[in-house]
């Protein structure tokens, strides 16, 4: 089983929501970006990120743009599912993007980072080590497109942390002119097949048939998109 969710922002209340008592083990969890717990390196930071480690299924997430990416980089890079993470501990992993995962027989493409407008320049990173997560490079994109043409442009889900252009407009969020993200996404959506397409950034839970949904407190089913 999949189960996805929005935005954490370092709430660990959010993992007493009823819907993960359905997880067993070897199930997953994937969080739209925003985890929020990789901030300040501290003893109590990372007693927290052993403890989500240690849960009986996988906790995934796509970077969004409150975490302290210098931290997030310390950590170090490797393969799992078929693409590349970083393994923060345990069970717990970010999903670099640009890579699709084999996840309980699901292709997932991911493709985290955004605008850094929404975290009001809070994260405690260099801009330079966030602008990378902001803007994909030349590079990132051409190697996403590679693997996704190397399968035929054909994914079970999607799993960002911005929206594509026009899903942003639909839901009358600001688009920022500097939004590369969201232009690739947008390109991405008209080219790629996907069954379903998650996404955390603003704040919501709501569908947008037939195939998109705007999360962030609410859990639901990958497969089932409730």
């Amino acid at each position: 089983m999949i189960l996805i969710t929005g935005d954490i922002h370092g709430d660990i209340g959010r993992f007493s929501h009823k819907r993960l008592r359905e997880l067993k083990k070897g199930d997953t969890l994937i969080i739209c970006g925003d985890l929020g717990f990789i901030w300040d390196g501290s003893d109590k930071e990372k007693k927290i990120l052993k403890k989500l480690g240690k849960r009986r299924y996988n906790v995934l997430f796509v970077e969004g743009a409150h975490e302290n990416f210098d931290e997030l980089e310390k950590y170090e890079t490797e393969e799992w599912c078929g693409g590349l993470t970083r393994r923060i501990s345990g069970n717990l992993r970010q999903l670099i993007r640009g890579y699709i995962f084999d996840i309980d027989g699901k292709k997932i493409f991911a493709f985290g980072g955004g605008s850094g407008e929404s975290n009001g320049g809070a994260a405690p990173c260099s801009e330079t080590t966030a602008s990378r997560y902001e803007m994909p490079s030349a590079e990132e994109t051409a190697a996403a497109d590679r693997r996704l043409g190397e399968i035929g442009g054909n994914v079970d889900y999607i799993v960002t942390y911005e929206p594509p252009v026009t899903i942003a407009e639909f839901l009358n969020e600001d688009i920022s002119p500097t939004d590369t993200v969201g232009v690739y996404l947008e390109d991405l959506r008209g080219r790629v097949r996907f069954r379903a397409w998650f996404f955390g950034k603003h704040h919501l839970n709501k569908m947008i048939p037939p195939k998109f949904a705007a999360l962030f407190d609410n859990v639901i089913n990958a497969e089932t998109m409730k």
